[in-house]
């Protein structure tokens, strides 16, 4: 088998699946495994609770306290990739997934193509998540913008914006996270842009994403109301500071859209200080005017867009037709599509469960699936070592 992506969920998957007996290969693009969250900025924890964080088989370690810094985690996933022997190969970038003919002893396989050799497998995992490739919307003007622009993957640390203007386009978590730290460590002023009023939680409370995973029986509108109620406790009317009140629940939002709640890193202490001013969304930019649906502008001396990410199947796939409207799998988890039997999808769901968690529950699934009769590929004998290079084969 042949997993694509060495961050959490394909390592997750890898190792569940090796322990069936069944040989794994991991490609990696990066030049470590977890390279996305190494990449992102210094001050990232992570938004669920360590308990609710660990991947199958591995805990991690108490002391790197209750919120999991980014370097910590990134620490980790080498440990893990170590404590199950994984064969993984970095800097190896897979460019395209293609239908081969069938084996002699049980169906279709598939070749992965990569810039060097053509690795078979009886079954392949894409595991390059939902946060593959920044997105950024085509606001008209954007190239005459003359301040400094950027994407939130592109942000390190507010050392640069101390004493400047910044404008901070989205307000999941990302974006709510960078405006209140760049508030705190001296920006001259932040704005934050926001199209949809955020749900927002309070991040000491890890028990949300237990809720999350012990109420999914329950009906939507009941799961909202309880939510709803939740954040009027906790964090109070922000109407007047320009944040309204959402108009759909959490639960709903999720179903629909796929977004989670912010978790409150201070972010909400910082509006309420007038220290992060929330303004209408963002429609163009006029040279350094940056143009807001109310008609309002700003001139703000950088902007950083936290406006997410796309998962960018399209040209690693055989087909248009396993991704939906949105480009996103068809199909995830033990599922697969009946065009593309054997080719599973890993890690690109976000559930209020937390990301982290559905990680294991999807490798364990596909693990059981692959865990099926198993037959040889071309030019290998049955029966052979369960080391993944005996039951690959390469071409140049």
């Amino acid at each position: 088998m042949v997993v694509i992506g060495a961050g959490p969920s394909g390592l997750a998957v890898a190792a569940t699946v090796r322990r069936t007996g069944v040989p794994v290969v991991v490609v990696e693009r990066g030049e470590q495994v977890g390279v996305s969250w190494a990449q992102r900025y210094d001050h990232l924890r992570l938004h669920t609770a360590r308990g609710g964080s660990r991947l199958p088989g591995l805990a991690l370690p108490r002391r790197f306290g209750s919120w999991v810094a980014r370097d910590d985690f990134v620490q980790y996933l080498e440990r893990y990739r170590e404590h199950h022997r994984l064969e993984v190969r970095l800097a190896t970038r897979a460019r395209r997934i293609e239908a081969a003919a069938a084996s002699g002893t049980g169906g279709p396989y598939w070749k992965v193509q990569t810039g060097d050799e053509t690795i078979a497998a009886r079954a392949v995992v894409v595991a390059t998540g939902r946060c593959h490739t920044p997105h950024v919307p085509d606001w008209p003007g954007r190239d005459s913008f003359s301040g400094d622009f950027l994407h939130s993957a592109d942000y390190r640390s507010p050392a640069p914006y101390r004493g400047r203007s910044v404008l901070v386009v989205g307000a999941g978590n990302s974006g709510t996270e960078i405006a209140g730290v760049l508030a705190q460590a001296g920006a001259r002023k932040v704005w934050i842009a926001l199209r949809t009023p955020p749900n927002i939680l309070p991040r000491s409370s890890s028990r949300w994403h237990t809720v999350g995973r012990m109420t999914e029986f329950l009906p939507l509108s009941w799961r909202d109301r309880s939510a709803l109620l939740m954040q009027r406790c906790a964090v109070g009317d922000l109407t007047s500071y320009g944040v309204a009140r959402p108009t759909a629940g959490p639960f709903t939002r999720n179903a629909r859209e796929g977004n989670n709640p912010v978790l409150d890193h201070g972010f909400v202490k910082s509006v309420r200080a007038r220290m992060v001013q929330p303004v209408a969304a963002v429609t163009a930019f006029d040279g350094r005017r940056v143009v807001l649906a109310d008609g309002s502008h700003l001139v703000p001396d950088a902007v950083i867009a936290a406006t997410g990410y796309r998962p960018h199947l399209e040209s690693l796939l055989p087909g248009p037709d396993l991704l939906d409207a949105l480009g996103r799998p068809a199909a995830h988890g033990a599922r697969t599509i009946p065009a593309a039997p054997h080719l599973y999808f890993a890690g690109f769901t976000n559930p209020l469960s937390g990301a982290l968690h559905q990680a294991g529950v999807e490798a364990r699934a596909i693990a059981r699936a692959i865990a099926a009769p198993y037959p040889s590929m071309p030019g290998q004998r049955s029966g052979t070592s369960n080391s993944a290079s005996g039951t690959l084969s390469s071409a140049p």
